[in-house]
């Protein structure tokens, strides 16, 4: 057997740089890339071997580990899983500000593989700087801090290691059932140290992302339950972007008259103005869209986790509703009793269409379903319209934005009032052109993910709307992006403070409590952030505006601009996009506040709605 003496930090790189992967019938890089900060636990060997090989493997910085980690998954969902980026970053700190990163691909089923430093498996150097001792366990680090927030973990504690971890790591990560970041932890010692690797391991492989066909059994006993429905939709969940299945679905729903729901990781899987199109559905989706969830008799769930928040924590479906879950998951397949379809979606549409033959919905439920959608157009014309007041709603800045947009443009958030917002009013221009991280609901994702969504996108542009208090949390992206040269549109919604938890927190019988910075303890509670000057000092260009004339002018000046702008607009404290479906959170069974009791009675009676499948 033919071997090459390398370290086991070589070894490990030259591996990533031989995986390739197929999209549209090209050969790419599988690893296209690596996010690093360097410290003393990987720069020595592991940023060694990427300086050698920076022409094959190209190395971005960051500023801050959580952010990279952010902007590679961005980047994994704006390529709809079929590339991995690589992030890496010291021992102790640099490793653990990893861990909320992994956590948003973990809850969101991306793939990025982490790799961190390690302390020394000697051990005789102990304690090294940044090491955390456990007293009953030595060989606990920071990095087994992963293990909750990643599909795949291992500590490499012998070079040979590396022959059996990184395909099973890589193979994990394009698994579409078992799908999510992976983990490989670096000691300083191990890094080092070199060993024969056999040369065949380093050679040049292609993988092609498999499409697992559904069992024939379960497609017609899906196919059997549809044919008795009287009332059907579907939800479109974040799996139809992933399996490359929007094609499939539109042709299957209007083949078959079936109303499209999407839910927040699924949204942009139609076209607005695709015939089936019933709206967002959940409790940052629209009234309109729930109603016809709710009257629904069976409901084809392709793709989704069906999460508190598009059921409506188990209220939206009528208790007599049947759910089919179509998922390449067999986890999230059988969610509360559905009848499960486990397999890709592309391939399980295109098979359960067949199945179907000619079988449509009937005429009046499609209408019922046009009629909706109508009456939620109505909804977003009267929610977007410029009413002359300001500062401006919500509402208003994401119909300014969507005015600006074309069909190459990509539309993103996170956390906050934003993506109740930009789920009812936006209106989706081409498929797969839209990111709300609302798997972690991570604050901070908005900036470091347009970052990475920038580089996954070869034309048009990617506009983020992020909050005051999304922007304080992780900003410093927005120097990275300079850095990089990979230009994003940033909009800036000042409402001062954290104003969707004071709507939640007031909306369940509390009193505005530490949430408005009108509320904030302490003697600087009037002063605000020049969120222009300081996006400014980092490199982007800014504007402030106050009107829709200005942010129109704003936008279009930034589509013009050669790197990132940022464009800072006061927005309403409390103008908000209606949606009425219950959300189950922990309000006080006793208080001293009328209002919280009155609360707490209310959601008793909305839990008696409550869907009771496991």
């Amino acid at each position: 057997m033919d071997v090459v003496r390398l370290t086991t930090a070589e070894a490990m790189v030259r591996y990533l740089i031989a995986q390739h992967v197929e999209i549209d019938g090209q050969e790419v890089p599988l690893y296209p890339g690596v996010f690093a900060i360097f410290g003393h636990g990987n720069v020595t060997s592991l940023g060694h071997s990427l300086e050698r090989h920076r022409d094959e493997i190209p190395v971005w910085r960051g500023q801050s580990e959580e952010g990279m980690g952010l902007a590679a998954v961005a980047y994994s969902k704006a390529m709809r899983r079929q590339q991995v980026m690589v992030c890496t970053s010291s021992i102790g700190p640099g490793a653990t500000n990893f861990v909320t990163a992994a956590g948003v691909a973990m809850a969101n089923r991306l793939p990025v593989l982490f790799i961190s430093g390690d302390t020394f498996t000697s051990r005789l150097p102990d304690p090294v700087l940044q090491q955390v001792e456990h007293f009953d366990d030595p060989s606990t680090t920071v990095n087994d801090s992963f293990r909750a927030v990643v599909r795949y973990w291992d500590r490499i504690t012998h070079p040979a290691q590396l022959l059996s971890t990184l395909p099973q790591a890589t193979r994990t990560m394009l698994d579409p059932a078992d799908c999510g970041p992976a983990f490989l932890g670096l000691p300083q010692d191990v890094a080092a140290t070199a060993y024969d690797f056999p040369v065949a391991f380093f050679e040049r492989a292609v993988h092609r992302i498999p499409r697992p066909r559904p069992d024939s059994a379960e497609l017609e006993a899906a196919a059997e339950l549809l044919r008795s429905a009287e009332r059907p939709v579907i939800i479109a969940g974040g799996g139809v972007h992933y399996s490359l299945a929007e094609e499939q679905l539109s042709s299957f729903a209007d083949r078959h008259g079936i109303p499209v729901l999407e839910t927040v990781a699924g949204k942009s899987s139609l076209l607005a103005d695709h015939p089936r199109y019933a709206g967002p559905m959940g409790v940052t989706g629209a009234d309109e869209a729930n109603s016809v969830c709710s009257e629904a008799d069976v409901v084809l769930a392709v793709g989704t986790r069906l999460n508190d928040f598009v059921t409506g924590s188990w209220t939206v479906f009528d208790e007599s509703a049947r759910i089919i879950g179509l998922n390449a998951a067999r986890f999230d397949a059988v969610k509360h009793l559905a009848q499960p379809v486990v397999g890709d979606a592309r391939a399980s549409l295109a098979e359960l269409s067949s199945l179907l033959g000619e079988w449509t919905a009937p005429p009046e439920w499609v209408e019922h379903g046009t009629t909706l959608r109508r009456a939620l157009g109505e909804l977003i014309a009267s929610r977007t319209a410029d009413d002359g007041g300001t500062p401006l709603s919500y509402a208003q800045i994401v119909g300014a934005v969507h005015a600006q947009a074309s069909a190459d443009d990509y539309v993103m958030t996170a956390a906050g009032g934003l993506p109740g917002e930009l789920n009812i009013n936006w209106l989706s221009l081409a498929t797969a052109s839209f990111d709300c991280e609302y798997g972690f609901s991570c604050m901070g994702y908005e900036i470091a993910g347009a970052w990475g969504a920038a580089m996954a996108r070869p034309k048009g542009e990617v506009f983020s709307l992020v909050g005051d208090g999304s922007y304080l949390m992780l900003n410093s992206d927005i120097y990275s992006s300079v850095l990089s040269g990979q230009k994003f549109i940033l909009v800036v919604c000042d409402n001062a403070g954290f104003a969707v938890i004071e709507r939640l927190q007031t909306g369940q019988g509390g009193e505005s409590y530490n949430n408005m910075l009108r509320d904030a303890r302490g003697p600087g509670s009037d002063v605000r952030v020049d969120f222009a000057a300081h996006a400014a000092a980092m490199g982007a260009h800014t504007a402030r505006v106050s009107s829709i004339a200005e942010l129109d002018a704003a936008l279009g000046a930034a589509r013009e601009h050669d790197r990132t702008s940022v464009i800072v607009v006061g927005v309403r404290e409390s103008d908000w996009t209606k949606s009425d479906l219950f959300w189950q959170v922990g309000v006080p069974e006793v208080s001293d506040l009328e209002s919280v009791r009155a609360v707490r009675a209310s959601a008793e009676e909305s839990l008696a709605a409550q869907r009771r499948g496991v």
